[in-house]
């Protein structure tokens, strides 16, 4: 890896400068300025004088990123702007915490975040909502940072929002490597599901007719395999690995400005750790959304790779939609969610009719280009070992039956065709759940 030039390919989509080989367009970002550097330290003046110059500035962080980070680019930046300092008691990103940082904010035209998810989505939310624009200092390495969605969770339901993006982002390298070693491995789960989001998505297209674009895996694939064949360094934070995944995960937020949707990296593998976080509750073991999508990104692997290798076409019937379970278990309003997400994605007499024929005369043809875009689930299992990532359930402390009920009823949370679909509408599910 060039040490000199850690932003890679970032580079070329910054000046606008990078073709789409599918297309020969060029691809443009509405962020003005990504850093992945060995040190941001006595660089802030100017990233801030780039992008914010002559404002009123808010810096938020919390008492963790305060620590490592924030106390240090607010005295730095102290020097030159009008710049004041809010330390986020206990954040949560909600839309109480996000009523709050408004009215904190009210006087502070720019917003400055400093840590990771829950601080950044906050803050891209807030200044969306109040029309300001914003910068963040990551904490971590995760693909939030360059991404124009934020994740809030309203009365205990999370949603996927889209906003808008930042600024500025900027990476330095030498708080990240110090980053908590679960963190790392969280963020390295959270962008190597793209082998089962892509098939998901293409899966759907190919069925559904759904939109699908190459674009983010043509990106992606410019350094996945060297991220997967590093693995093992980033159990030991080295500086070069770490930057690798930071790049990684960057192009994999950046992604949403090109596709419109998050539907390329987040498809049955997000649904199963979000289904966690809205219905475990007390059973929530305190593992983080990257850690989850892990876990669940081997699982759904393992669904992938079996039925896509079967000899033999699986019959698809029409969709059942469990309601009475659904509504024992989770209440009325998360079946009133089940009916309005399945409407896009129901499978009725008609089109089961018509898939089955298509599998009868070209199952073979079918599959193949969803095999090529598969990693075998081997070479997942092996890469998130050697990071030192959680792999099953009982690792992580995950009640058993509440992960078997997320395999069963997760495809009903989300309007997005996965495996998990198929396999159900296939009724053949339940012999993939322990």
């Amino acid at each position: 890896m060039n040490k000199l030039n850690y932003n890679g390919v970032i580079d070329e989509l910054i000046k606008g400068k990078w073709r789409n080989p599918l297309t020969n367009k060029k691809i443009t970002i509405p962020i003005k300025k990504i850093e992945i550097l060995p040190s941001i330290d006595g660089c802030e003046i100017d990233f801030i004088q780039n992008t914010h110059p002559n404002e009123k500035i808010l810096l938020i962080s919390d008492e963790f990123t305060r620590e490592v980070l924030g106390k240090k680019i607010y005295y730095n930046l102290s020097k030159k702007f009008d710049i004041s300092e809010y330390v986020w008691q206990n954040p949560v990103c909600s839309i109480k915490g996000v009523t709050h940082i408004q009215e904190i904010s009210k006087d502070f035209p720019i917003l400055i975040a400093v840590g990771s998810g829950t601080i950044n989505d906050t803050v891209k939310y807030v200044t969306f909502l109040d029309k300001k624009n914003y910068s963040v200092f990551a904490t971590s390495p995760m693909n939030a940072f360059t991404s124009p969605t934020a994740s809030v969770s309203f009365n205990g339901f999370k949603k996927s929002i889209f906003t808008h993006s930042a600024t500025g982002v900027y990476f330095d390298l030498s708080v990240l490597s110090k980053t908590p070693k679960k963190l790392i491995r969280a963020a390295f789960a959270d962008v190597l599901c793209r082998t089962t989001s892509q098939v998901d998505w293409l899966l759907s297209n190919k069925l559904l007719n759904t939109l699908y674009d190459e674009t983010p895996y043509i990106l992606l694939n410019l350094y996945e395999k060297e991220l997967i064949k590093n693995a093992k360094y980033l159990n030991n934070r080295n500086i070069e690995s770490i930057a690798l995944l930071t790049r990684v995960a960057a192009i994999m937020g950046l992604s949403t400005f090109f596709t419109r949707t998050t539907h390329y990296g987040s498809m049955a593998e997000h649904a199963i750790s979000h289904f966690i976080d809205m219905f475990a509750k007390d059973l929530h073991p305190g593992t983080s959304h990257g850690e989850q999508v892990g876990i669940a990104t081997l699982t759904i692997s393992k669904i992938q790779n079996s039925i896509l290798n079967y000899s033999e076409p699986p019959i698809l019937y029409p969709t059942r939609i469990p309601e009475a379970e659904i509504k024992k278990y989770f209440g009325i309003t998360t079946l009133n969610l089940v009916n309005q997400q399945m409407r896009k994605k129901i499978l009725e007499s008609k089109k089961t009719v018509q898939i089955n024929n298509l599998f009868e005369k070209n199952w073979n043809k079918f599959v193949k280009p969803l095999k090529q875009v598969m990693l075998n689930f081997e070479i997942l299992w092996n890469a998130l070992g050697e990071s030192g990532a959680l792999r099953t359930i009982k690792e992580a402390n995950i009640d058993h039956e509440l992960y078997n009920k997320a395999l069963r009823y997760s495809r009903f949370i989300r309007d997005r065709y996965s495996i998990l679909d198929f396999a159900d509408d296939s009724h053949q599910l339940e012999k993939y759940i322990d």
